[in-house]
């Protein structure tokens, strides 16, 4: 993996789940705990409720109501904030997050999240974790009307948060979404090589990938 030179980048903008928090929060809430819910809700055994929520899923993989916590709790019949609550202890950071945001903050680069999730599952992961602290702006793509992996999104992005494509980095583990970054223009570009802790290594493509924040910390200013 080649080393950054960062002083080739004056904006970092970070994805939070799977990027900055493990993703087994996310990927047992929807694969495991709202199957389960759903399968009490509407009287289905489990693999009938499986089939059901991955269907709907499938359906919306990719656009901003497959994010959204108010489709799913429109569609599903399930108070899915309460859900996501029950389940809030499993919320974790990945190792060295802290430090790489602080870091990032001393040698003096805008640090900006940059997540499709919902405000509302922002807020609980912001009030659980404390990291809203590191950062000079938080955007949801909720806020923005499109997903991350949608072309036109980084064009929106920019007329809120402006920067240079060619000086700035994005981190994160969705392929599609570091597809359409780079087809934008954004030259700095890292995936992550274990999203979700319990599961093994992805297949990254051709994308350059770190396995934690240590591997790209920018040097101490002198």
């Amino acid at each position: 993996m080649s080393v950054l030179d960062w002083s080739r980048i004056d904006t970092v903008l970070l994805d939070m789940d799977g990027t900055l928090l493990d993703l087994h929060y996310d990927n047992h809430f929807w694969q495991v705990y709202v199957p389960e819910k759903y399968a009490e809700r509407h009287g289905l055994d489990h693999a009938q409720a499986h089939a059901e929520c991955f269907r709907r899923y499938n359906a919306k993989a990719g656009t901003l109501d497959w994010y959204c916590v108010d489709y799913w709790t429109e569609q599903l019949h399930l108070d899915i904030v309460r859900l996501k609550e029950e389940l809030a202890h499993l919320i974790a950071v990945h190792p060295e997050v802290p430090a790489f945001l602080d870091r990032l903050r001393t040698v003096g680069k805008r640090v900006v999240m940059v997540t499709n999730a919902h405000h509302k599952s922002l807020a609980l992961k912001m009030r659980k974790t404390g990291l809203e602290v590191h950062f000079d702006a938080l955007h949801s793509a909720h806020s923005l009307g499109l997903a991350k992996e949608q072309p036109e999104f980084w064009q929106r992005l920019a007329e809120v948060e402006p920067h240079d494509p060619d000086r700035t980095l994005l981190v994160d583990d969705s392929l599609p979404v570091l597809a359409s970054a780079r087809n934008y223009g954004i030259a700095h570009l890292r995936a992550i090589l274990q999203p979700d802790t319990r599961q093994p290594d992805k297949d990254v493509g051709d994308f350059q990938a770190i396995r934690h924040f240590g591997e790209i910390m920018p040097p101490e200013s002198r």
